[in-house]
């Protein structure tokens, strides 16, 4: 027999948190058809594995791709960092159900939210469907390089039930228009939704700065909307919490929690959140976790879901920079990259700027932090990484020092401002919580803002190789087989015989991060940040290699996944 691929001499990390062992892997059709020593075996293809990890492909479990899928089917930047499966629909936020005329109100929303401009997503989606089924359909009709399934989202749910009162603070749904959104999900589910997806945050608010619908509803209606999941036996919840009030206030963690494990018991079906550190809610992610242990030992089946690095507002010389408030980067706003540099290299528009600074003191700085783009990129800082602490080192104010930083990288230094995730042990004792499931991605999101897409690799070269955090079949497990059996990816997530061929090679000790860079590639040349990775040199969906060392191959061989599909 000749098989189609053969991945040799690797050692297999299978997924299943056991001791990785050296094997040969073959692949048929898009199925892994043997693991072993198949040195006597032909391959119409091989790819050398020695000295490199084989491991399923990765599961996001939390994007924003819902738009991007349209006009970007390598969906970058998840297909740098050995992403096979993405979910889209987290938060609420689908294009579906949608009324006819009623795509701007859907855009314009996630616009606001998830910082993804609308006119990119009404430019570059097709919006010729109303049902969760017709827009998976659409999809389904695009190339892919990646799989791809999601939620059907309680914003969209409520938008196209009661319209605009929805996003009012006192709106109530009547029972008439409860049981509405209850048969939308049901016909979601039978499209193959993989479950029901909430908005709480209060960080989320459509255009006109009124809170997304469904924030202040009482929890009795996410229980009457989310019915059919516990009738059908299938399906996730998934929701961005609301742990404080408006005032600051993180009194709500108890109630929070307290609905959602009600809501998991009496749908049976796992119920997966946000959860991040945050420092101005002092330790309320244990809080968080303690309390979801305690759940699931009453019969719920919560899963908080965190992100491995910090969460930090990037800024980009050729995007959003420092100095965007002050009068003479007014000018320079129109200019690209090249001509900002340019500009700051002229002395009578740099002294202005120092000048117009000179009220900016560096302590607003301290927890801004450098990412030069000639050292290996971190996301754990120490003060002395601070541009406040260059700017001391050298003695002038803050403006200067970053003018100084653009002008020596050409503007090509990042500037993180981590606001989730600050401390490096609450990041850890996110990570080795039995509850909780790696997710927060966002991978879509954010355009101008985050790049946290990127996160497989800093789990792999951060809390793996140079730390030791967690053993590399953790990780990888927690990466693949962690979130493919949660959101219900059969066959998915393992290096097994008959499961599909979703697989990486990874070069551990090569593996890096990129310096995050904005590309102007959205519909219209609308920027993003997008960050490519070292080490992960092959990555192959269903069977057909995708990524070769960074560089698409060409392939499209991602699919659909719906939950009503038992070929996964």
């Amino acid at each position: 027999m000749t098989h189609d691929l053969v991945i040799r001499g690797g050692t297999v990390v299978d997924g299943n948190a056991t001791p990785g062992y050296r094997a040969d892997v073959a692949i048929d059709g898009d199925r892994i058809t043997a693991i072993g020593d198949l040195r006597s075996e032909a391959a119409a293809r091989t790819i050398d594995a020695e000295g490199r990890l084989v491991t399923p492909g990765f599961v996001d479990i939390h994007s924003h791709l819902d738009a991007q899928v349209g006009w970007d089917p390598t969906m970058s930047s998840s297909c740098w960092h050995g992403v096979t499966s993405v979910v889209l629909g987290n938060c609420g936020m689908t294009f579906a159900p949608v009324r006819p005329g009623q795509g701007a109100v859907l855009a314009t929303a996630m616009e606001s939210v998830e910082d993804i401009p609308a006119s990119c997503i009404l430019d570059g989606l097709p919006w010729n469907w109303e049902t969760f089924g017709g827009y998976l359909d659409a999809v389904e009709a695009l190339p892919l390089g990646l799989n791809a399934g999601g939620y059907v989202g309680d914003v969209a749910l409520r938008l196209y039930v009661a319209g605009d009162r929805s996003c009012e603070p006192d709106y109530r749904a009547t029972d008439d228009e409860l049981a509405q959104m209850a048969a939308l999900v049901r016909e979601a589910m039978d499209a193959g939704a993989l479950g029901y997806s909430i908005s709480r945050s209060l960080f989320h608010r459509v255009p006109d700065g009124r809170n997304v619908p469904g924030t202040w509803s009482d929890p009795s209606e996410f229980m009457a909307i989310a019915d059919p999941l516990r009738e059908l036996g299938r399906g996730v919840i998934e929701s961005a919490p609301r742990y404080n009030e408006e005032q600051g206030s993180i009194s709500r963690v108890d109630e929070e929690l307290a609905w959602m494990a009600e809501l998991s018991r009496r749908t049976g079906r796992p119920f997966t959140f946000n959860l991040q550190q945050i420092t101005s809610l002092g330790d309320h992610y244990r809080d968080v976790i303690r309390l979801a242990i305690e759940a699931n030992a009453d019969g719920a089946r919560l899963h908080p879901q965190i992100t491995p690095r910090c969460v930090g507002v990037l800024f980009s010389f050729a995007a959003n920079t420092l100095i965007d408030d002050l009068p003479s980067f007014a000018a320079l706003r129109t200019h690209d990259l090249a001509g900002r540099v340019a500009a700051i290299r002229d002395p009578e528009c740099r002294a202005r700027l120092i000048a117009e600074g000179a009220h900016k003191t560096a302590e607003s700085y301290d927890s801004m932090y450098l990412m030069p783009v000639d050292e290996p990129v971190r996301y754990a800082f120490s003060a002395d990484d601070s541009l406040a602490a260059l700017a001391r080192r050298r003695g002038i104010g803050p403006v200067e020092a970053y003018l100084d930083e653009m002008d020596r990288s050409h503007g090509r230094t990042v500037i993180n401002w981590p606001v989730m995730n600050q401390r490096d042990e609450a990041i850890v004792e996110q990570l080795t919580s039995p509850v909780t499931v790696i997710g927060l991605a966002d991978a879509g999101a954010h355009a101008t803002q985050i790049m946290d897409a990127s996160q497989p690799t800093w789990l792999l070269a951060h809390w793996v190789r140079d730390r030791g955090v967690l053993s590399v079949e953790q990780a990888v497990a927690m990466l693949s087989s962690r979130g493919a059996d949660l959101v219900g990816y059969r066959d998915r997530g393992r290096v097994a015989v008959g499961r599909y061929a979703d697989i990486n090679v990874i070069d551990l000790d090569a593996i890096a991060l990129e310096i995050p860079e904005i590309r102007h590639d959205f519909p219209g040349g609308a920027p993003r940040f997008v960050q490519g990775a070292r080490g992960i040199e092959h990555t192959i969906v269903n069977g057909e290699p995708f990524m070769d060392h960074g560089e698409h191959t060409g392939a499209f061989s991602g699919r659909v996944l719906r939950s009503t599909d038992d070929r996964g």
